[in-house]
């Protein structure tokens, strides 16, 4: 069964490349002029990955990927004209697993969503990220996909949930930032740095607002490690 992509791009020369591209290569794509259009599909059928433009008029992509992480962990690709660090950051953190700016080769988007889908298909299978795991108040339930403190779910965006069973896996080991970006976004450059000390700002406030003990260390002019005894950060 070939995998379903829906796009949503308000520029319509931009729109039919990337779908005749991506079917070219063996996907089934619906492309959407609008966001409210993609959404008012998505919540009937669900698609394998989602690509979303950033500036749409009526619903824009950013409001479209937030309204979808709320009920759902798809991959998302978001497009934008504008290049800079906010944008990015702000794209990663509303729940966007990958950011691509205008102009770019097909080519290149081909690529980022081969390795999201690849990503998917091995945490579905026998990945041993998908395995139980507790450390401390902690528990991930690997057949949930989900977080737990004291048996109380904890709402986490995926890359965050990505993030903290990474350091869960290495609990007490020191991982630099490089380590933490390759992991999780599968590449590195200076902007991604800032994703993830923020993306793990927010694994902390959560993790404070549960009350749990666990806490994730700063190691300085390294990265950060996971400690459950208490440790300061």
């Amino acid at each position: 069964m070939k995998q379903l992509i829906y796009i949503a791009e308000d520029e319509k020369n931009i729109r039919e490349t990337l779908q005749r591209f991506l079917e070219n290569d063996g996907y089934e794509v619906c492309a959407f002029e609008t966001g409210d259009a993609l959404l008012g599909v998505f919540f009937e059928k669900r698609a394998d990955l989602v690509i979303l433009d950033i500036m749409m008029p009526g619903t824009d992509g950013l409001t479209c990927c937030r309204l979808i992480r709320e009920k759902d962990n798809v991959p998302i690709i978001l497009l934008t004209a504008k290049d800079t660090e906010y944008d990015y950051v702000n794209g990663i953190l509303q729940g966007g697993d990958d950011y691509l700016t205008k102009p770019f080769r097909p080519t290149v988007l081909l690529m980022r969503v081969k390795a999201l889908l690849r990503r998917v298909e091995m945490e579905r299978g026998g990945d041993p990220l998908g395995r139980d795991i507790t450390v401390g108040d902690l528990r991930f339930s690997g057949d949930e996909k989900r977080f737990f403190c004291r048996e109380k779910p904890l709402a986490l965006s995926p890359n965050e949930l990505k993030m903290l069973l990474f350091l869960m896996r290495g609990e007490g080991k020191a991982f630099s930032r490089d380590e933490l970006l390759t992991h999780i976004w599968g590449y590195n450059d200076e902007v991604e740095t800032r994703v993830t000390d923020e993306t793990l700002r927010r694994i902390r406030s959560k993790l404070s607002l549960a009350d749990s003990k666990v806490q994730i260390e700063t190691v300085w002019g390294y990265g950060y490690r996971l400690r459950s005894d208490g440790g300061s950060k």
